[in-house]
């Protein structure tokens, strides 16, 4: 299997193949950038940590180049930077045993392509490679252009296998910009209290963001523990650290309902618990 930007990245500790690490995939992570699976899909690297039955494998499409750059790394150039970020989710693999790590490398301005060829092909044959339990992506709320273009991307890749092939679950994550909002019928609780030591040392590997300027282990730490603290007023907190998906399973389910259609549907039912609860209370 090959990828067709030449600075695709396949990395497994496993010593085995591309393809058979692939097959045994069933938690499967495509996230935009270096860093944005270990903030959206700790739930599945922690189920699959030390777990002989369970295999996580983790997908960045995008090279990482137009990411911004303070101290030590204020002086780097894109490619050097890219090199940098290449490494450091590597190093996240080693940590969270991965079984594999694929970074496609393109450029941002292809993945937000509509047509891009590339981007894909490279989409399909990871899809279409393995048929995981569950599949964590960008959720459709994301404020992130480049999110939202993998997320497209991803669905679209999806939709293209015959419908037996297609994922059973697909989660739609956490990055930039929450899902508290989400009714709480419509909120999927992902457990992110397990390891914290590992949960943290994930996101501290990436010191080019850290020490960059961008505290994402904080930042993402700490909306676990207010999304675990905060969902219930009357009740004790049920887990310690949460990630909230919205499920974008219908996407891959029905060819005819469109994100927008999904999104749509939270969004109202949102609006009308405000006013609703408003109103009652007035």
């Amino acid at each position: 299997m090959k990828f067709s930007n030449a600075e695709a990245d396949c990395y497994t500790t496993s010593g085995l193949s591309l393809e058979t690490a692939l097959k045994r995939t069933t938690h499967l992570c495509v996230a935009a950038h270096q860093d944005d699976i270990e903030i959206m899909a700790y739930s599945g690297i922690s189920e699959c940590y030390d777990n002989n039955s369970n295999h996580f494998t983790g997908v960045v499409v995008t090279n990482g180049a137009g990411s911004p750059r303070n101290g030590p790394f204020a002086g780097m150039t894109d490619l050097q930077m890219q090199g940098v970020r290449k490494q450091e989710q590597r190093n996240a693999a080693d940590i969270g045993k991965y079984n594999l790590q694929i970074q496609l490398a393109h450029p941002s301005a292809d993945v937000k392509a509509t047509d891009h060829p590339g981007v894909a092909l490279d989409l399909h044959k990871i899809f279409a490679g393995c048929l995981p339990d569950v599949v964590y992506l960008h959720n459709p709320a994301d404020k992130h252009d480049t999110h939202i273009a993998v997320l497209l991307r991803c669905i679209s890749s999806i939709r293209s296998l015959p419908v037996d092939l297609r994922p059973k679950k697909v989660l739609g994550c956490e990055v930039w910009r929450d899902l508290d909002w989400l009714l709480d019928e419509a909120k999927i609780g992902l457990d992110t209290s397990r390891r914290p030591e590992l949960a943290l040392a994930l996101l501290e590997v990436f010191e080019s963001q850290i020490k960059g300027g961008k505290r994402y282990d904080l930042a993402a730490m700490g909306r676990r523990l207010a999304n675990a603290t905060f969902h219930t007023s009357h009740q004790i907190d049920g887990v310690s650290s949460a990630v909230w998906a919205v499920d974008l399973t219908p996407l891959v389910i029905d060819n005819s309902l469109s994100v927008n259609d999904l999104i749509d549907y939270h969004i109202q039912k949102f609006a009308e618990d405000v006013r609703q609860r408003i109103t009652r209370l007035g």
